[in-house]
């Protein structure tokens, strides 16, 4: 079984700009594609790669200009700090969830298996899908669908599945899709489905809130010049990298100075974002919903 297959390989290894002495992060290590090709193009630079999942390890090359962190990203600083590294010139961040959590049925993330509500990107985390399901209240979990899954009706999303805890505890994908049957469009299963399961993963692994703190980090250990590449997958992520990387804030609020001239950390490489073509989407479907932008730090 393949582990992963990274999306728009050769667009990220030319928007890092890589130097052969430089310091790489690949703060999204799992199958190892993106960190393999670094490592072809570095001499006596370094590469420092992130990865909160247990099962990544097993792909990590023995290879002395690489240091294997078995964490979230959302701790860059301090380990690159433990590691004796100030700064960087690149990071690269590929914020899909991998074709191994995918494909396991016991991880949860898919709901074409029926197996545990789980979603853990680490093991070793305590909280669950099926927990926040649990415990949740109406009001908490129409916020989840609604923030993390853009859902405009997760109110009555959220109604069905505390009716159906009521009856039957809610802890399989099985028991979720049957929970929300009724409220399932016609010909549009899969994207609703993607949807609600989106929404639980993003809560279960503060998915959001981890990715503004590796932004703000990222922006700091830079070097001027250093290559910020980010790959997301869906709008909410996007529309924070971008407003990030234009604005240097979430929000999107353009900061000027005395002379109404803008102010950004950033230089943006490519205003639209990169998409990946038909070619690569033949091979590599799961592709199609990837967003590259890449961005200098001034």
């Amino acid at each position: 079984m393949v582990y992963h297959i990274p999306a728009l390989l050769d667009e990220c290894i030319e928007g890092l700009n890589i130097q052969p002495d430089g310091v790489y992060v690949d703060a999204t290590f799992g199958g190892g594609g993106h960190s393999k090709e670094i490592l072809k193009r570095l001499k006596t630079g370094k590469l420092i790669a992130f990865d909160q999942d247990e099962d990544a390890a097993i792909n990590a090359p023995d290879d002395c200009r690489l240091i294997f962190l078995n964490q979230n990203f959302r701790f860059l600083r301090n380990n690159l700090k433990f590691n004796g590294i100030e700064f960087i010139d690149g990071l690269i961040a590929d914020l899909g969830v991998s074709f191994h959590q995918f494909d396991e049925p016991e991880r949860g993330f898919a709901f074409r298996y029926d197996a545990p509500l789980d979603m853990r990107m680490s093991k070793s985390g305590t909280l669950t899908a099926a927990e926040l399901i649990r415990t949740l209240d109406e009001p908490l979990l129409a916020d989840i669908f609604f923030k993390y899954g853009e859902l405009g009706n997760s109110r009555k999303i959220a109604r069905v599945i505390v009716a159906a805890r009521k009856v039957k505890p809610v802890t399989t994908t099985g028991d979720l899709l049957t929970a929300i049957r009724d409220l399932t469009p016609a010909r549009q299963e899969n994207k609703f489905h993607a949807k609600v399961f989106q929404a639980l993963r993003i809560a279960v692994n503060h998915e959001i809130e981890y990715l503004k703190e590796m932004l703000l980090q990222a922006l700091d250990v830079l070097n001027e010049g250093g290559r910020l590449v980010i790959i997301t997958y869906h709008s909410l992520e996007d529309r924070l990298v971008k407003n990030f990387m234009r604005t240097g804030n979430f929000e999107g609020i353009e900061n000027k100075d005395f002379y109404g001239n803008p102010q950004t950390p950033f230089r943006i490489l490519n205003k639209k974002g990169i998409t990946p073509g038909k070619p690569e989407i033949s091979r590599n479907s799961r592709a199609r919903s990837a967003r590259l932008r890449i961005a200098e730090k001034i």
